[in-house]
Order: C-alpha cells, then structure tokens, then sequence
C-alpha cells in the first residue's frame, strides 16, 4: 500500500481517460453542489482550509463529490495521504497501512486514510481502525453510499463526523456540463454547439449523479455529426446515448426502507398518485413484488381495517395475482390495489385494539381462562367444573348470552373502539346495541 500525496490532479489531457476523471474539479472552487458544506464560511470548508480535518464519514449517493471531496483534501493537506478501497482491500492491507501510519507518527508525520466505500468493509475489518483513529495516528475519511447508521460501526462513527453530501440539482449538473465543454481539460479544442435545453435534459437524466451526465455527454460529443468543424450536439444524439434510467435502490439498503415507507404513508394519507409513484419507484428498481403486495395486505387491516373490509379480499387477490403472473405483467395488479386501498375509508380502531390487548396479555397477570368457558370432553374434567354455567348464545334472544368472557382482572376492557369511517360506522351501531342489550 502506498502513500500518496497530491498525486491525483496531474494534467492529464489523455483523452483515453473518462472525461469524469480529466475535468474533476481540482479545488474547492471549482468543486459544483454541497454548497450547505462548502459554501463560503461553512465548518467543513474551515477545516479543509485551515487543515484542520478530523476523521469523518462522508455519506451520499453515487456522483456526487465525495471522492472528488477527498481528492481536494488530499491535495490541500500538509498529510501523508493514503486511499484504499473496501472493494479491493482486505484485513491484510488494513494492517500494512496502520503499520505505516504509527511508523510515521513517531516521525511526526499524520496520516490522513481515504476508504472508499467503507460499507463494504466488514465489522473485523471496520474494528481494526478504531485504536488507530482513537491514538492519533490516523484520520479517516470514509466515504459511502449507504446510512452509516446501518452500515458502519457505531464506535466508529462516534469517534467521526458524519457530512451528508446531497443529490446534485439539476442546475448544479448543467454547469458541470458547461464547464467540461469549455475546459482544457475537456472539450475546449473542439468546436461543440449544444442547446441548454439538450443540456438540461443530460442533468435531468442522470438522477443527480455528475458522473453519469458526464459520460453521458461524452457519449454524445463522439456520436455528434460536424459540418464546417462545428460539433452539433442534437435531442436524438443525446436520447440514443441515454440507456434505461438506473434508479438508485438497494433492497437492503435505506432506500428500500425509505420507499416503503413513503407509500405506506401515501396510502394511509389518501393519496393515491403519490402511492403509485412509490410503488413504481420500487418496481421499476428491481424490488421483490411480493414484498409488495405482502405490505398492502398489512395495510388493509392496519390502515382500513373493518372501514372497508373488502379492502383485505383486495390485497390478497392481488398477492395472489402477483404470484400467478410475476413481473412485469402483476405490476397493474399491486397498482390497482395500492389506489384501492388510498381511496378506501381509514380506520386503525382494529390496529389499536389489537395493540391494546396485546399490552394487556403481556404486561398483566395471566389468569387462567374461566372455567364456564373451557371444553370438557372428559368426565373428569366435567367433574372439575369444566364447561360448568356456559350459555350457548343460539339459545338466548338476539343470540347474545349475558355472559362474561375476559378474565376477572380484565372485567370491562374495551379494545375495539370502532370509528364512523365507511362501514365502520355500522360495525359501531352493532357493538352499541350488544352493549345496550348486555347492560
């Protein structure tokens, strides 16, 4: 493993190199986005500047400057810099490095550790920077694309600071695009004539990755026709270069769980548009449709509940239907369902009764069940007093039995509170009468 220090912006006109790497941004002036961390007066442009950087995790999603972030460090910092990546790098490399780092603490050299993709480190391998990180003798600079809430250490993101870095507006890819067209660097030589408009469709398409924009306007400068040396860069140029938008989802990561979220909540607030837009998000990224449709089956007891008690038979045809069918075709199907259960009325009052019986049979004394309610199929137990004073409700006026069945100690309870939502208001009116008539 090497050291490396102020390496990484050589002037590199080969124009082999992907045009992301020959116009990275070399300074923090030139660095485009995160102005809530770099903007003029901003903590973490303070300790760049002043040298003063402590470990820190950077967390965002793919393109959006945080290698770049640790590239302008590195050639900022009066550091010993090393990169590694958690792709590539296993426990053996970890330890070559923090062998060298305590070497060159006792030179009174610090050394600054640049990990790529940190979450892909496992826990052994995460743990053994921690008594490095705790004595000095480096600082760490992870860098990832997933929560470190879930994906780093905890002891390690408390010895560091954690800087969200956030998805590059569409303004902010534009000027990326702009400035690639007129760098050196980039594409100064030639003669490129492109639309702002056709610009602003590349930022649009690239989903806020400044990377994917810019290979795709690579794509589009080589694929461009020239008449009088002038490079014309047209709408159909640039739609043959975009492939099918790759939306940012992993099925373990945040965003599963922020999506799902997202449409629960959306069907639960009556908002069907914005449930489909959801529910198109994950299916559209590979999300497992059964997942789906086992979370609307969820829904339709938790968030409609006996308001439409049609609402189950719904989710649960449509699970069925997924499993017939699969993808893509069952993706009409969770659809239907999803806008079945916004439009439907909402009642949580079987959620919460559930919730309060569950409270109730953990947290009070269990008694044993009364004993008019137990089956005797012996005779000793119908000697014990099994079944003894049960009331067969067939047998009693609107087939209700004046007849206790909660436990002593739960005499009373009421879980089920039933609201005036759709036809839970019916369901309400009934249990009124079953109370009016057990009074």
């Amino acid at each position: 493993m090497n050291f490396i220090q102020s390496s990484f912006f050589d002037d590199n006109k080969d124009t082999k190199s992907p045009l992301a790497d020959r116009v990275r941004p070399r300074n923090l002036d030139e660095f485009v986005g995160q102005e809530h961390l770099l903007g003029k007066g901003k903590l973490l442009r303070r300790l760049i500047e002043t040298d003063n950087i402590t470990s820190m995790i950077l967390w965002g999603p793919p393109g959006v400057g945080k290698t770049t972030l640790a590239m302008i460090i590195a050639n900022m910092t009066q550091s010993e810099f090393v990169t590694m990546s958690a792709v590539t790098s296993g426990i053996k490399e970890v330890k070559e490095v923090m062998q060298k780092s305590d070497e060159a603490r006792l030179k009174g050299i610090r050394t600054v550790l640049f990990i790529d993709e940190i979450h892909r480190f496992n826990k052994a391998q995460q743990d053994a920077f921690l008594p490095y990180v705790e004595k000095g003798s480096i600082i760490l600079i992870g860098a990832t694309t997933e929560n470190p809430s879930f994906q780093v250490n905890s002891a390690l993101i408390s010895r560091s600071r954690v800087f969200v870095l956030e998805m590059l507006k569409t303004e902010d890819i534009v000027k990326l695009l702009k400035n690639a067209i007129n760098d050196e660097r980039g594409f100064k030589d030639l003669n490129i004539k492109v639309e702002d408009e056709i610009l602003n469709m590349i930022a649009v398409y690239s989903n806020g990755d400044a990377r994917t924009a810019l290979n795709t306007l690579e794509i589009a400068v080589k694929g461009a026709k020239t008449v009088d040396g002038i490079k014309f860069i047209d709408k159909s140029t640039v739609e043959e270069c975009m492939q099918k938008k790759s939306l940012l989802y992993d099925k373990n990561g945040e965003q599963h769980y922020n999506l799902i979220s997202a449409f629960h909540k959306s069907m639960r607030n009556s908002d069907a548009d914005a449930a489909l837009y959801y529910l198109a998000r994950m299916l559209e990224a590979g999300e497992d449709p059964l997942y789906v449709a086992r979370r609307i089956v969820r829904f339709a007891s938790e968030d409609v509940g006996l308001a439409d008690p049609r609402a189950l038979e719904i989710a649960v045809a449509a699970y069925k239907a997924v499993t017939f069918i699969g993808m893509p075709e069952c993706s009409v199907n969770l659809a239907q369902a999803a806008v079945y259960m916004s439009l439907a009325p909402k009642s949580n009052a079987v959620y919460m009764a559930y919730k309060m019986a569950k409270k109730d049979a953990l947290e009070t004394f269990n008694e044993d069940v009364p004993m008019h309610l137990r089956n005797a199929p012996t005779k000793l137990m119908k000697d014990l007093g099994y079944n003894k004073g049960y009331m067969y409700s067939h047998d009693y006026e609107n087939n209700i039995a004046k007849m206790q069945c909660l436990p002593d100690n739960l005499k009373g309870r009421a879980y089920y509170n039933p609201t005036e939502e759709g036809l839970e208001k019916k369901f309400k009116e009934r249990l009124e009468y079953i109370k009016r008539i057990n009074r």
